[in-house]
């Protein structure tokens, strides 16, 4: 998978290249988890496993086996704390750094959506690239493109309006960006810090014709937004960082902003065990909940099967007004 897009998509700068693997939620040494973004060693076609998976059924349920044991682990547990530590000694000291940190924002920042800002900011200090959850720079390309292949998989063409929640410094967005139509691009985001690395890249990659709409918010209430006017929404690992009375306002408001036939696609940190969060950065959810919250709105919620057949360990939900959404 090359770092570049099609015909008409920006390419990295001299000297970058990109590579099917995608970006980490938080750079190894740093994060609460450092995989929750990252590629999954137990999908289909990725890992250590994979040959043996392809010899035999004792691979397959290997495999298996990691990812349900993945999938039920709670990592807010102090037994879970202790066995990843005795396993990672060199990530302990970073750990507990962050742990400190984190906990004087939450001090003087106790609304979710301020203190986040405030991890956004501290870490953008160090690196744009690890504020939004990519390792190094390679890994930023990446995984912008893999959700970019995705929507265009899926129907997006550059006459769409599409909203981007959480549009960091646009891992993704600056191929969106390229892809659509002049104008056709908004980008939100909580950070300001973060905003200002989005209005780089756009000069990066030289997309100042496409005319991108780049704002702050305080809330996903998306009050300042046009009804019936996006075709897709879209949010990559931004609930996976949210408690859900944020995810419930989003989905109390997105209908709103979206076409009768579009839809929102937004990934999550998923859980088949008890629901959890690591340090109020990281969230884990079960799809039931997550999928009962949208019909309570009046939306329809579908699980993306496809999605997780991609090396990223998040997993993906559409939500639409209709039963049968279509891009046209």
């Amino acid at each position: 998978m090359s770092a570049s897009g099609p015909p008409g998509s920006p390419h990295p700068p001299a000297g970058e290249k990109g590579t099917a693997m995608a970006a980490t939620t938080r750079p190894p040494a740093d994060g609460p988890d450092p995989d929750a973004d990252g590629p999954d060693p137990d999908a289909a076609g990725s890992g250590p496993d994979t040959a043996a998976a392809d010899n035999g059924s004792r691979g397959v349920a290997g495999t298996a086996a990691r990812l349900h044991r993945r999938l039920v682990v709670d990592r807010s547990r102090l037994g879970h704390r202790v066995g990843y530590a005795l396993r990672h000694p060199g990530r302990v000291l970073p750990h507990l750094r962050r742990a400190a940190r984190d906990a004087w924002l939450r001090h003087r920042h106790p609304d979710h959506v301020s203190y986040y800002s405030a991890v956004m900011a501290s870490d953008a200090r160090r690196s744009p690239e690890a504020a939004v959850g990519s390792a190094n720079r390679e890994r930023w390309l990446a995984l912008g493109k893999m959700q970019y292949d995705y929507l265009v998989g899926h129907g997006l063409r550059p006459h769409h309006r599409m909203l981007e929640i959480g549009c960091g410094n646009l891992r993704a967005g600056r191929l969106f960006i390229a892809h659509l139509d002049a104008g056709n691009y908004h980008g939100i985001d909580i950070s300001p810090d973060i905003l200002l690395h989005a209005h780089r890249t756009v000069a990066e990659y030289d997309l100042r014709e496409k005319l991108p709409h780049l704002s702050l918010t305080r809330d996903l209430r998306l009050e300042f937004l046009p009804s019936d006017h996006f075709d897709v929404v879209h949010a990559h690992s931004v609930f996976s960082h949210s408690p859900l009375e944020v995810i419930d306002e989003c989905l109390a408001h997105v209908g709103r902003v979206l076409k009768p036939e579009g839809f929102f696609d937004f990934t999550f940190d998923r859980t088949e065990g008890e629901e959890h969060q690591v340090l109020r950065e990281d969230f884990y959810y079960r799809t039931e909940t997550l999928v009962a919250l949208a019909r309570r709105h009046g939306l329809h919620a579908r699980f993306m099967d496809d999605w997780e057949r991609l090396p990223h360990k998040q997993s993906k939900i559409r939500i639409a007004r209709s039963p049968e959404p279509r891009l046209t």
